[in-house]
C-alpha cells in the first residue's frame, strides 16, 4: 500500500491487477494523485489471460488508464 505522503508528489501510478477488486483499489489511489500523474494497470503475470479482458474493458471506458506489460516476461527473458 503506498504511503499517503507520496501521493502529491507521484508521477505515475502503476496497479497490479489480481482480480476485478484491483480496480477499484486503483481508482481509489487515482483520486490521491495529482491529474498529472500517468495511471498503469498491469495484470498480474500468474493470471493474465483472466485479467487481461478486465484490464482492456476498464482502460476503454476510462482513458485516463492505460494498459501495462511486463514485455520481458512475454519474451521469455528472466
Amino acid at each position: 500500500m503506498p504511503k499517503d505522503e507520496i501521493h502529491p508528489v507521484a508521477d505515475e501510478l502503476k496497479v497490479i491487477v489480481y482480480n476485478r477488486h484491483d480496480l477499484k483499489f486503483a481508482e481509489e489511489q487515482a483520486a490521491k494523485v495529482s491529474p498529472d500523474c500517468h495511471l498503469y494497470l498491469q495484470p498480474e503475470w500468474s493470471v493474465r489471460d483472466k485479467v487481461m479482458p478486465l484490464i482492456v474493458d476498464f482502460v476503454l471506458e476510462n482513458p485516463k488508464w492505460k494498459a501495462s506489460l511486463q514485455t520481458h516476461k512475454y519474451l521469455n527473458i528472466p
